[in-house]
Protein backbone atom coordinates (compact mmCIF):
# COMPACT_ATOMS: atom_id res chain seq x y z
CA UNK A 1 0.00 0.00 0.00
CA UNK A 2 1.42 3.39 -1.01
CA UNK A 3 2.49 5.70 1.81
CA UNK A 4 0.16 8.69 2.28
CA UNK A 5 1.71 12.08 1.50
CA UNK A 6 2.50 14.36 4.48
CA UNK A 7 -0.59 16.26 5.63
CA UNK A 8 -0.94 19.83 4.46
CA UNK A 9 1.30 19.55 1.42
CA UNK A 10 0.49 21.62 -1.64
CA UNK A 11 1.71 21.41 -5.22
CA UNK A 12 0.81 23.15 -8.44
CA UNK A 13 1.96 24.72 -11.69
CA UNK A 14 2.34 28.48 -12.12
CA UNK A 15 2.76 29.81 -15.68
CA UNK A 16 4.85 32.96 -16.17
CA UNK A 17 3.41 34.86 -19.12
CA UNK A 18 4.54 38.11 -20.66
CA UNK A 19 5.76 39.94 -23.73
CA UNK A 20 9.35 39.26 -24.85
CA UNK A 21 12.09 40.63 -22.61
CA UNK A 22 9.92 41.60 -19.62
CA UNK A 23 12.09 39.57 -17.20
CA UNK A 24 10.36 36.17 -16.96
CA UNK A 25 13.58 34.15 -17.00
CA UNK A 26 15.22 36.46 -14.46
CA UNK A 27 12.19 36.11 -12.19
CA UNK A 28 12.19 32.32 -12.56
CA UNK A 29 15.87 32.08 -11.61
CA UNK A 30 15.28 34.38 -8.61
CA UNK A 31 12.29 32.34 -7.43
CA UNK A 32 14.12 29.03 -7.77
CA UNK A 33 17.38 30.38 -6.36
CA UNK A 34 19.44 28.90 -9.17
CA UNK A 35 19.85 29.33 -12.89
CA UNK A 36 17.40 27.19 -14.85
CA UNK A 37 16.50 29.59 -17.68
CA UNK A 38 18.87 31.64 -19.82
CA UNK A 39 18.83 35.40 -19.76
CA UNK A 40 19.98 37.86 -22.41
CA UNK A 41 19.15 41.36 -23.66
CA UNK A 42 17.87 39.82 -26.89
CA UNK A 43 14.12 39.25 -27.22
CA UNK A 44 12.75 35.73 -27.54
CA UNK A 45 15.67 34.05 -25.77
CA UNK A 46 13.39 31.44 -24.18
CA UNK A 47 12.09 29.13 -26.92
CA UNK A 48 10.31 26.34 -25.11
CA UNK A 49 8.67 25.87 -21.73
CA UNK A 50 11.16 25.66 -18.87
CA UNK A 51 10.19 24.30 -15.47
CA UNK A 52 11.69 25.74 -12.30
CA UNK A 53 10.80 24.05 -9.02
CA UNK A 54 10.57 25.98 -5.76
CA UNK A 55 9.92 24.64 -2.24
CA UNK A 56 8.27 27.08 0.13
CA UNK A 57 7.08 25.64 3.43
CA UNK A 58 4.66 22.80 2.71
CA UNK A 59 4.24 23.89 -0.93
CA UNK A 60 6.11 22.78 -4.04
CA UNK A 61 5.55 25.39 -6.73
CA UNK A 62 6.41 24.38 -10.29
CA UNK A 63 7.01 27.54 -12.31
CA UNK A 64 6.68 27.36 -16.09
CA UNK A 65 8.81 29.98 -17.86
CA UNK A 66 7.11 30.35 -21.25
CA UNK A 67 8.41 32.01 -24.42
CA UNK A 68 7.38 35.65 -24.75
CA UNK A 69 4.05 36.14 -26.51
CA UNK A 70 4.20 38.38 -29.56
CA UNK A 71 2.79 38.64 -33.08
CA UNK A 72 4.27 35.58 -34.84
CA UNK A 73 5.71 35.94 -38.33
CA UNK A 74 7.55 32.65 -38.92
CA UNK A 75 7.09 28.97 -38.13
CA UNK A 76 9.42 29.15 -35.12
CA UNK A 77 7.56 32.23 -33.86
CA UNK A 78 4.21 30.44 -34.11
CA UNK A 79 5.55 27.37 -32.29
CA UNK A 80 6.92 29.47 -29.43
CA UNK A 81 3.70 31.45 -28.99
CA UNK A 82 1.65 28.26 -28.99
CA UNK A 83 3.97 26.77 -26.34
CA UNK A 84 3.39 29.86 -24.18
CA UNK A 85 -0.40 29.65 -24.37
CA UNK A 86 -0.32 25.90 -23.81
CA UNK A 87 1.75 26.47 -20.68
CA UNK A 88 -0.90 28.88 -19.44
CA UNK A 89 -3.73 26.50 -20.27
CA UNK A 90 -2.16 23.67 -18.26
CA UNK A 91 -1.30 25.80 -15.20
CA UNK A 92 -3.12 26.09 -11.88
CA UNK A 93 -2.18 29.76 -11.61
CA UNK A 94 -1.07 32.36 -14.16
CA UNK A 95 1.28 35.26 -13.59
CA UNK A 96 1.35 38.05 -16.16
CA UNK A 97 4.64 39.92 -15.97
CA UNK A 98 4.63 43.47 -17.32
CA UNK A 99 7.66 45.71 -17.82
CA UNK A 100 6.69 48.76 -15.76
CA UNK A 101 8.90 50.97 -17.94
CA UNK A 102 7.10 49.96 -21.14
CA UNK A 103 3.58 49.73 -19.77
CA UNK A 104 0.84 48.24 -21.92
CA UNK A 105 2.40 47.72 -25.33
CA UNK A 106 0.86 45.77 -28.20
CA UNK A 107 2.17 42.40 -27.00
CA UNK A 108 0.88 42.89 -23.46
CA UNK A 109 -2.49 44.03 -24.81
CA UNK A 110 -2.64 40.83 -26.88
CA UNK A 111 -2.03 38.71 -23.78
CA UNK A 112 -4.64 40.53 -21.69
CA UNK A 113 -7.18 40.07 -24.47
CA UNK A 114 -6.23 36.38 -24.72
CA UNK A 115 -6.78 35.89 -20.98
CA UNK A 116 -10.17 37.53 -21.20
CA UNK A 117 -11.13 35.41 -24.22
CA UNK A 118 -10.19 32.17 -22.43
CA UNK A 119 -11.82 33.40 -19.20
CA UNK A 120 -8.61 32.87 -17.22
CA UNK A 121 -7.70 35.01 -14.23
CA UNK A 122 -4.10 35.98 -13.52
CA UNK A 123 -1.84 37.58 -10.94
CA UNK A 124 -0.45 40.84 -12.31
CA UNK A 125 3.24 41.48 -11.60
CA UNK A 126 4.77 44.83 -12.50
CA UNK A 127 8.51 44.29 -12.95
CA UNK A 128 11.48 46.70 -13.04
CA UNK A 129 9.80 49.01 -10.53
CA UNK A 130 13.17 50.52 -9.59
CA UNK A 131 13.18 52.30 -12.98
CA UNK A 132 9.73 53.93 -12.65
CA UNK A 133 8.36 56.65 -10.37
CA UNK A 134 5.72 55.53 -7.87
CA UNK A 135 3.02 57.73 -9.43
CA UNK A 136 3.61 56.03 -12.77
CA UNK A 137 3.43 52.58 -11.15
CA UNK A 138 0.14 53.34 -9.43
CA UNK A 139 -1.36 54.68 -12.64
CA UNK A 140 -0.28 51.59 -14.59
CA UNK A 141 -1.64 49.29 -11.88
CA UNK A 142 -4.96 51.13 -11.91
CA UNK A 143 -5.21 50.90 -15.71
CA UNK A 144 -4.53 47.16 -15.80
CA UNK A 145 -6.72 46.44 -12.79
CA UNK A 146 -9.61 47.87 -14.80
CA UNK A 147 -9.25 45.03 -17.33
CA UNK A 148 -11.07 42.68 -14.97
CA UNK A 149 -8.74 39.71 -15.45
CA UNK A 150 -6.43 40.14 -12.44
CA UNK A 151 -6.97 38.78 -8.94
CA UNK A 152 -3.96 40.45 -7.31
CA UNK A 153 -1.21 42.94 -8.15
CA UNK A 154 2.44 42.78 -7.08
CA UNK A 155 5.25 45.25 -7.77
CA UNK A 156 8.74 43.75 -7.94
CA UNK A 157 12.25 43.93 -9.29
CA UNK A 158 13.18 40.44 -10.49
CA UNK A 159 16.80 41.56 -10.82
CA UNK A 160 17.26 42.80 -7.24
CA UNK A 161 14.68 40.51 -5.64
CA UNK A 162 12.64 43.40 -4.27
CA UNK A 163 9.07 42.19 -3.67
CA UNK A 164 9.74 38.66 -4.98
CA UNK A 165 9.43 37.01 -1.56
CA UNK A 166 5.90 38.33 -1.07
CA UNK A 167 4.95 37.15 -4.57
CA UNK A 168 6.40 33.68 -3.93
CA UNK A 169 4.47 33.38 -0.66
CA UNK A 170 1.21 34.35 -2.34
CA UNK A 171 1.67 31.80 -5.11
CA UNK A 172 2.67 29.05 -2.68
CA UNK A 173 -0.54 29.66 -0.74
CA UNK A 174 -2.54 29.55 -3.97
CA UNK A 175 -1.52 26.17 -5.40
CA UNK A 176 -3.86 23.25 -4.65
CA UNK A 177 -3.41 20.69 -1.91
CA UNK A 178 -1.71 17.50 -3.00
CA UNK A 179 1.54 15.49 -2.94
CA UNK A 180 4.76 16.93 -4.38
CA UNK A 181 5.48 15.88 -7.95
CA UNK A 182 9.27 16.15 -7.86
CA UNK A 183 12.07 15.16 -5.43
CA UNK A 184 12.87 17.83 -2.85
CA UNK A 185 16.33 18.57 -4.28
CA UNK A 186 15.24 18.88 -7.93
CA UNK A 187 15.07 22.43 -9.32
CA UNK A 188 14.17 21.79 -12.97
CA UNK A 189 12.99 19.08 -15.34
CA UNK A 190 15.40 20.11 -18.11
CA UNK A 191 17.84 17.31 -19.06
CA UNK A 192 21.45 18.31 -18.38
CA UNK A 193 22.31 17.98 -22.08
CA UNK A 194 19.67 20.56 -22.99
CA UNK A 195 20.57 22.85 -20.10
CA UNK A 196 24.22 22.79 -21.22
CA UNK A 197 23.15 23.76 -24.75
CA UNK A 198 21.00 26.57 -23.38
CA UNK A 199 23.91 27.99 -21.36
CA UNK A 200 26.10 28.05 -24.47
CA UNK A 201 23.27 29.68 -26.44
CA UNK A 202 23.02 32.38 -23.78
CA UNK A 203 26.74 33.14 -24.08
CA UNK A 204 26.34 33.26 -27.85
CA UNK A 205 23.60 35.88 -27.54
CA UNK A 206 25.45 37.93 -24.93
CA UNK A 207 28.52 38.17 -27.18
CA UNK A 208 26.82 38.47 -30.56
CA UNK A 209 23.29 39.74 -30.05
CA UNK A 210 23.94 42.72 -32.32
CA UNK A 211 25.53 40.64 -35.07
CA UNK A 212 23.82 37.26 -35.13
CA UNK A 213 20.10 36.56 -35.68
CA UNK A 214 18.40 34.83 -32.76
CA UNK A 215 17.61 31.89 -35.03
CA UNK A 216 21.02 30.38 -34.26
CA UNK A 217 20.74 27.04 -32.45
CA UNK A 218 22.98 25.06 -30.10
CA UNK A 219 22.79 21.28 -29.76
CA UNK A 220 24.61 18.97 -27.35
CA UNK A 221 25.78 16.10 -29.56
CA UNK A 222 27.78 14.09 -27.04
CA UNK A 223 28.00 13.70 -23.27
CA UNK A 224 30.71 11.48 -21.80
CA UNK A 225 31.19 11.07 -18.04
CA UNK A 226 34.50 9.95 -16.53
CA UNK A 227 35.45 8.10 -13.35
CA UNK A 228 36.92 11.24 -11.81
CA UNK A 229 33.49 12.93 -11.98
CA UNK A 230 34.32 15.19 -14.91
CA UNK A 231 32.28 15.33 -18.12
CA UNK A 232 33.18 15.88 -21.76
CA UNK A 233 30.50 17.80 -23.63
CA UNK A 234 30.48 18.13 -27.40
CA UNK A 235 28.23 20.81 -28.90
CA UNK A 236 27.35 22.20 -32.31
CA UNK A 237 26.30 25.77 -33.04
CA UNK A 238 24.05 25.83 -36.11
CA UNK A 239 23.86 29.00 -38.18
CA UNK A 240 22.03 29.63 -41.43
CA UNK A 241 24.74 31.22 -43.61
CA UNK A 242 28.54 30.88 -44.06
CA UNK A 243 28.93 34.58 -43.19
CA UNK A 244 27.34 33.88 -39.79
CA UNK A 245 29.75 30.99 -39.21
CA UNK A 246 32.67 33.38 -39.71
CA UNK A 247 31.15 35.77 -37.15
CA UNK A 248 30.79 33.03 -34.52
CA UNK A 249 34.33 31.74 -35.07
CA UNK A 250 35.93 35.20 -35.04
CA UNK A 251 39.38 36.06 -36.28
CA UNK A 252 41.68 33.10 -35.77
CA UNK A 253 38.93 31.32 -33.82
CA UNK A 254 39.25 33.77 -30.92
CA UNK A 255 35.52 34.40 -30.54
CA UNK A 256 34.51 30.75 -30.32
CA UNK A 257 37.30 30.22 -27.78
CA UNK A 258 35.97 33.06 -25.62
CA UNK A 259 32.43 31.74 -26.00
CA UNK A 260 33.54 28.26 -24.93
CA UNK A 261 35.48 29.57 -21.94
CA UNK A 262 32.49 31.58 -20.68
CA UNK A 263 30.10 28.65 -21.15
CA UNK A 264 32.50 26.15 -19.55
CA UNK A 265 32.99 28.33 -16.47
CA UNK A 266 29.25 28.62 -15.87
CA UNK A 267 28.63 24.93 -16.55
CA UNK A 268 31.27 23.94 -13.98
CA UNK A 269 29.55 26.13 -11.39
CA UNK A 270 26.09 24.87 -12.34
CA UNK A 271 26.99 21.17 -12.40
CA UNK A 272 29.61 21.39 -9.61
CA UNK A 273 32.10 19.31 -11.59
CA UNK A 274 34.95 19.73 -14.06
CA UNK A 275 33.69 20.26 -17.62
CA UNK A 276 35.57 19.71 -20.86
CA UNK A 277 33.61 21.63 -23.50
CA UNK A 278 34.15 21.32 -27.25
CA UNK A 279 32.14 23.52 -29.62
CA UNK A 280 31.94 23.27 -33.41
CA UNK A 281 30.08 25.59 -35.78
CA UNK A 282 28.11 24.24 -38.74
CA UNK A 283 26.03 25.87 -41.44
CA UNK A 284 22.53 24.47 -41.86
CA UNK A 285 20.49 26.87 -43.98
CA UNK A 286 17.04 25.62 -43.07
CA UNK A 287 17.48 24.37 -39.53
CA UNK A 288 14.46 26.48 -38.49
CA UNK A 289 12.32 24.30 -40.80
CA UNK A 290 13.67 20.99 -39.49
CA UNK A 291 11.02 19.04 -37.49
CA UNK A 292 13.77 17.32 -35.46
CA UNK A 293 14.99 20.66 -34.09
CA UNK A 294 11.46 21.44 -32.91
CA UNK A 295 11.20 18.09 -31.13
CA UNK A 296 14.50 18.82 -29.36
CA UNK A 297 13.05 22.13 -28.12
CA UNK A 298 9.74 20.58 -27.06
CA UNK A 299 7.85 22.61 -29.69
CA UNK A 300 5.24 21.54 -32.20
CA UNK A 301 6.33 21.77 -35.84
CA UNK A 302 2.96 21.95 -37.59
CA UNK A 303 1.50 25.10 -36.04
Amino acid sequence: MAEAPPAGRRCGFVALLGAPNVGKSTLLNTLVGSKVSIVSPKVQTTRSRVLGICIRGPAQVVFVDTPGIFEPRRRLDRAMVQAAWQGAGDADLIVLLVDAKLGVDGDTRRIVDGLRKTKRKAVLVLNKIDAVKRTGLLKLAETLNGEGVFTDIFMISALTGDGVDDLAGHLADGVPEGPWLYPEDQITDIPMRLLAAEITREKLYLQLHQELPYSAAVETESWQEFDDGSVRIGQVVYVQRPSQKAIVLGKGGQRIKALGAAAREELMTLFDRKVHLFIHVKTREKWADDPERYRDLGLEFDV
